[in-house]
């Protein structure tokens, strides 16, 4: 199938499912033909995220590299253009060196802040608190009114790559921002460092803040974080986010659960535990032609995943879409059937993130386009279910 650059925001469904096949082919190609002469531009556009060596990412972090101590110029410094140098190259260690000083002078002058504004002849003003909040897959309009509170009063923003710039932006002027992102074959951070983080600025009295793409607890590691820093006592408070599988599903019209359609719902991580091209674990049950399947991180284990789902059952015919950077301007989208869908993806050649939705469900977008036989897949369902 042909590869959509972002549509507009979801169109209704047609109330008879009988006409999904030519609603969504009217609906796509009026996209295709607004669509067609910008999508080479648009699909090489910049990333709405924070990549790892990002010029967005620099001009945020640019105080923790200013040696001196003086604040950061409006272009990049002698230091962080030297950061920039070993992100680039893939020297972490050299880039944590350039920016130890800053962050134990930040850290020292919260500590003393704390101690004078303390109440009691011995102190007791107490830890700050931290709070892990999701951001959304992209769309900053999807950002909760508690988020966006919290990072507008935060102190201290530790955030991820998958944070999209124009959620970054809406942090709080007075807030000091630090990347700890993970990209493949670049940890800015250990999990280990970001835990020893997040309790260093807290325990100093800090607001702190950990921004995260999606949801805090849905692939996020955000059980991890609460986990350690509840055990050293600071108070963590989780703000939830809309993850990748609800926001990027309705931005495309794809309900993840449909009475006599699917019957539920399965995420799962298409990373390897070690970082191979085997998903973590697929079985019979995930192969349930009534759930719908929705993969998080699974571009590079796709290639072993799809024959893994059809060996334990999933009809090849299922319908599959995948959606590289979804409901940002930079959106591209691949609907394909199952047996197609490695080949459709490498020949549109995606990049992460991309989110992968397996199910019949799929076939309810107002944008798939498929033979007859899909709506007969559909229509089969609702009969077999009335009987």
């Amino acid at each position: 199938m042909a590869l959509a650059v972002r549509t507009p925001r979801f169109q209704p469904l047609p109330a008879s499912i009988s006409a999904t096949s030519s609603t969504a082919s009217a609906s796509v190609a009026a996209v295709a033909a607004r669509r067609c002469a910008g999508a080479a531009v648009r699909a090489s556009a910049a990333s709405p995220f924070t990549e790892a060596t990002s010029a967005s990412r620099y001009r945020r972090d640019a105080w923790s590299y200013a040696a001196d101590g003086s604040p950061p110029s409006s272009s990049f410094d002698a230091a962080a253009e030297a950061a920039a140098a070993a992100a680039a190259s893939g020297r972490r260690d050299d880039e944590i060196a350039l920016q130890l000083p800053e962050l134990r002078r930040l850290l020292d002058a919260m500590r003393a802040s704390r101690g004078k504004g303390a109440e009691g002849e011995d102190g007791g003003a107490g830890p700050g608190r931290v709070a892990l909040v999701g951001t959304g897959p992209g769309d900053p309009d999807l950002l909760t009114l508690k988020a966006l509170k919290a990072i507008q009063s935060a102190d201290l923003v530790l955030y991820d790559r998958l944070v999209s710039n124009d959620v970054m932006d809406l942090v709080g002027d007075g807030a000091r921002l630090l990347y700890v992102g993970k990209t493949a074959g670049y940890h800015s951070r250990t999990q280990e460092e970001i835990h020893e983080l997040l309790l260093s600025f807290a325990e100093a009295g800090a607001n702190v803040v950990r921004l995260k793409g999606g949801d805090p607890l849905v692939f996020g590691r955000g059980g991890e974080e609460m986990d350690f820093l509840q055990q050293q006592g600071i108070r963590v408070e989780v703000i939830p986010g809309i993850t990748s599988a609800s926001g990027i599903a309705a931005e495309l019209g794809i309900p993840l659960t449909h009475r006599g359609v699917a019957t539920s719902v399965r995420f799962l991580t298409g990373h390897s535990r070690n970082g191979g091209t085997d998903p973590l674990y697929v079985a019979g049950n995930a192969a349930d032609p009534d759930t719908t399947l929705v993969v998080y991180m699974g571009l590079s284990t796709l290639p072993s995943l799809a024959p893994k789902l059809m060996k334990h059952g999933l009809p090849p015919d299922t319908p599959a879409v995948a959606i590289e950077r979804g409901t940002t301007p930079q959106q591209r989208t691949v609907f394909s059937v199952l047996k197609d869908l490695v080949d459709e993806v490498k020949s549109a050649n995606l990049v992460s993130p991309t989110l992968i939705i397996i199910g019949k469900v799929v076939a309810l977008s107002p944008f798939w386009v498929e033979s007859s036989e899909q709506d007969a897949l559909i229509e089969n369902s609702f009969a077999t279910e009335a009987r």
